[in-house]
């Protein structure tokens, strides 16, 4: 399957509002992790900003960059898939998109608290937490 290609909507007389929702849709696309992930120029083309404007405008609407918003997506999944499933670390590692065991240990322990072979015993045994959707993390309620 090829890859997605985006509509280019024009930046002329377009308001605040309009550029919160195409923000909003390139978050969403951001956390889709089916299939090749889009780049960030990919996804700055399709709401018509260059990819600094893009980089530049999201944090300023949403607290985060780009690229810290997929990370988050990819570890709430690996959550699920380690509290869940029988995958082994490393077939969840490259199930959400990293291509370094190493890089998803350290960024799992980092940001989860724990690493993902201590996360995935603590949740068998019901003392992991679970696990906080994007939605409410950029709220601030996670």
């Amino acid at each position: 399957m090829g890859r997605m290609t985006l509509p280019f909507v024009p930046l002329q007389n377009r308001r605040k509002r309009d550029l919160f929702g195409s923000l909003c849709r390139a978050r969403t696309l951001l956390c889709d992790l089916e299939g090749e992930p889009l780049s960030v120029a990919e996804i700055a083309r399709a709401v018509a900003l260059s990819p600094y404007q893009f980089i530049r405008a999201f944090k300023a609407c949403f607290g985060e960059t780009p690229h810290q918003v997929r990370i988050a997506a990819r570890l709430a999944k690996a959550q699920q898939l380690l509290a869940g499933s029988e995958f082994s670390v490393t077939e969840i590692c490259a199930a959400v998109g990293f291509s370094s065991l190493g890089t998803f240990s350290f960024e799992f322990a980092r940001r989860i608290g724990t690493p993902p072979s201590a996360y995935r015993r603590r949740s068998r045994a019901g003392l992991a937490p679970e696990p906080t959707p994007g939605c409410i993390s950029l709220m601030g309620g996670g």
